[in-house]
């Protein structure tokens, strides 16, 4: 099954913020970069670091790591153009990085009102390998073509902190440390070489079928194989079997929705960020499908 491309256009302009709607541009090449990086740095502080809701369920206008996950998804997405607002963004998260090298999972909120609970009662004292090893992995990827980005030292003790951590684990972690540590050592694994016989490991937590339920989560909620492997050609795909992956492609293209958008099963926590989340799903969708040939 096909998804519908020309319906997307018309879902992302009633739907979308500006800055998906530029990344949806961008991805089915009719957007620049330079309009991307414009509605990016919408959710800049002087800092620079990110905040202003750019992760829809952290609506606070502070920068925080959350946000920081995002910015370097766009960056990534602007290969081979690079941004010097990458490198600045390392220099902030160096300054909030604890002494182990781990990121907090969320700093203070001056707004907290519609955030969700776990980002505003986030320990500011603590590690979170969760949310380390996200940024890192999106950092990582925009190090392939940003030589700036590649040598700085935030990522150097981010690396260090994330596989120290993810070589300690003795259980299966929850779903979404799970997910993002398998992201992270999928972006290392040409580089590191711990990378290879980590990434075994973790992979033993995840089921043929690739289903891993997220506990605390809503009813339905769970990873699905393309959470893990979304992109043919990368070493976490090995973790699958061709036919559960392309059985999780007619799912994913199954799921657009007659508005032409694509929903998300985890909770919302404002009226913005419900609408936000659907943008932002959309284009990830429509990037997944694109590059697995299938649209």
């Amino acid at each position: 099954m096909n998804a519908n491309l020309s319906a997307v256009p018309g879902f992302m302009a009633g739907h979308a913020r500006v800055l998906d709607r530029r990344r949806f541009d961008l991805l089915t090449g009719e957007g620049s970069a330079v309009g991307m990086l414009s509605a990016l740095d919408g959710y800049r502080n002087l800092d620079g670091g990110y905040g202003w809701g750019l992760e829809p369920d952290l609506r606070s206008p502070e920068s925080q790591p959350g946000a920081a996950l995002h910015a370097f998804e766009v960056f990534g997405e602007l290969a081979p153009v690079s941004s010097p607002q990458a490198v600045v963004l390392c220099d902030w998260l160096d300054a909030v990085t604890l002494p182990d090298g781990g990121l907090p999972f969320s700093l203070p909120l001056t707004v907290p009102t519609a955030t969700a609970p776990w980002w505003s009662g986030g320990d500011a004292g603590t590690s979170s390998l969760q949310i380390t090893a996200v940024t890192a992995a999106a950092a990582q990827r925009v190090a392939v073509h940003d030589a700036a980005v590649a040598r700085h030292p935030w990522l150097e003790k981010a690396t260090r902190y994330c596989v120290d951590t993810i070589a300690a684990l003795e259980e299966r972690p929850h779903a979404y440390v799970l997910l993002f540590a398998v992201a992270f050592l999928d972006a290392v694994y040409d580089s590191h070489p711990r990378a290879a016989d980590l990434l075994k490991r973790l992979g033993a937590h995840i089921p043929e079928d690739g289903r891993v339920p997220v506990e605390g989560g809503t009813v339905d909620e769970a990873l699905r194989p393309l959470d893990f492997a979304p992109y043919p050609g990368r070493p976490v795909r090995d973790l699958f079997e061709p036919a559960v992956i392309a059985a999780d492609l007619v799912r994913l293209a199954g799921e657009q929705q007659d508005d032409g958008g694509w929903v998300v099963d985890y909770a919302r926590f404002s009226p913005a960020g419900s609408l936000e989340w659907r943008g932002a799903a959309t284009v990830r969708a429509v990037g997944i499908l694109r590059a697995n040939g299938l649209l």
